[in-house]
């Protein structure tokens, strides 16, 4: 028999996992690959046509919405005159916050402010200061504001922790931070690379102390963790200039590595079986699907299973839906669908018509996959081997943060306005 505690703690594990299965908790989506595997939202609206509600949201960020039952968080950095904190030579104050919004009305039902700070360097035009999207899994929510500290507050906005001793990030060519966290169990997972002393960070989820730190010989990223299980324990996989690289989940330690052939990532990794996929392209393009089973260096061995050289992302992440990888490269809109575990193209640099540049990382949902541009311009493509497009959609503003398709629902985080897309009865 389990003792009492256990028993309990088995119960809330069952209990989490069955409810976060209709929920997106995190920006990559319950699998991390992007895809929900139970939502049927819209795949026709406007700024006014579905829109069950529209809030402003106050201040500048680009972090996407997570949602978790009947609550919606999004973060932003709001600076006291209403800029964005930066106007190309001066800093200003601002205050990092986490807004909470009912999900059937949109009404904000609660909003901290993590702190009010300068940052300490400025950030690229198109970038703000709230950049990383927030996690939850129902019982704490997170919100990362990289050099301003990781927050833990209560489903209710109680503030339960803080890190705020990191330091404070050098990022290359002052373009600003963004990678956001990732939970796994216990653990709360925090990149850390910039242009000074490098590293990822796993601490506990419940209190905010460090279980391990490694060091990382890495320049400026912004990738997010990616946790996957192989053969009975897991791994967290991280992007990087220097190096892919695979980690133990539980003591850090890493496993695996193969250099990278690519400057500035950004993109996170996707699995499917026992394969992980990643990829990078700017400055330089190379995506593969390498093995979890395989140690040290993979370069040149059979851990290695296909790789591309070309027509890689540079900012948005893979989507992997079901068998087919989805890429697409920012300023050329051009998206390739491919084999996962082949890497053999259906199609490839396919121009997306109304799309210009993107950043939001496409997303996938009830036979459809969503494309957004910068413009506020959605095009839902059919799910499938033979590019169909089924209809171009606009909320009128701009985004750059990725939607989150839950239920019945698109949640779309705008320049100016949290959107919730739901076909009308």
């Amino acid at each position: 028999m389990l003792p009492q505690t256990s028993f309990a703690f088995s119960l809330f594990l069952l209990v989490t996992s069955v409810a976060s299965g209709g929920n997106w908790a995190h920006w990559r989506g319950p699998a991390g690959n992007g895809s929900s595997p139970d939502a049927k939202p819209p795949i026709e609206w406007s700024a006014t046509k579905n829109v069950k509600w529209k809030v402003p949201v106050p201040g500048r960020g680009s972090g996407s919405p997570v949602v978790w039952e009947d609550k919606v968080f999004v973060t932003s950095a709001v600076a006291a005159g209403g800029g964005r904190g930066f106007d190309g030579e001066r800093l200003s104050e601002l205050a990092f916050k986490l807004f909470c919004f009912d999900r059937e009305t949109g009404k904000i039902l609660w909003e901290k402010t993590a702190i009010t700070a300068t940052p300490h360097q400025g950030t690229h035009s198109t970038n703000g200061f709230a950049s990383a999207s927030p996690c939850t899994n129902g019982e704490h929510v997170y919100a990362h504001f990289g050099s301003r500290g990781l927050y833990c507050y209560t489903m209710d906005g109680e503030l339960v922790w803080k890190r705020d001793d990191f330091g404070k990030m050098d990022t290359r060519n002052a373009f600003g931070e963004g990678s956001s966290p990732t939970l796994e169990g216990n653990k709360i997972l925090v990149p850390w690379d910039h242009e000074g002393p490098s590293a990822l960070y796993a601490l506990n989820r419940l209190t905010g102390k460090t279980i391990w730190k490694t060091e990382r010989d890495e320049p400026t990223n912004w990738c997010t963790p990616f946790v996957v299980g192989h053969d009975g324990s897991k791994q967290v996989v991280m992007n990087g200039q220097t190096c892919i690289r695979s980690y133990d989940l539980e003591t850090g330690k890493e496993l695996w590595r193969i250099a990278g052939e690519a400057q500035r990532p950004v993109t996170s990794a996707v699995a499917i079986d026992d394969l992980v996929i990643v990829a990078s392209g700017f400055r330089g393009s190379y995506g593969g699907a390498f093995h979890l089973g395989g140690r040290g260096d993979l370069k040149g061995t059979k851990n290695v299973v296909w790789s591309w050289e070309k027509n890689t992302p540079d900012l948005a992440s893979p989507l992997l839906s079901g068998k087919l990888l989805y890429m697409h490269k920012d300023k050329s809109a051009s998206l390739s669908c491919v084999n996962p575990l082949t890497g053999e193209a259906y199609y490839t640099a396919s121009r997306i018509p109304g799309l210009s540049t993107l950043y939001a990382s496409p997303v996938s949902a009830n036979g459809h996959v969503y494309i957004t541009g910068r413009s506020g311009t959605t095009v839902v493509i059919k799910d499938g081997k033979k590019l169909e497009i089924i209809s171009t959609n606009s909320v009128d503003e701009g985004v750059d943060a990725t939607p989150a398709p839950v239920d019945n629902q698109l949640f779309i985080r705008g320049e100016s306005h949290l959107f919730c897309i739901e076909a009308k009865k």
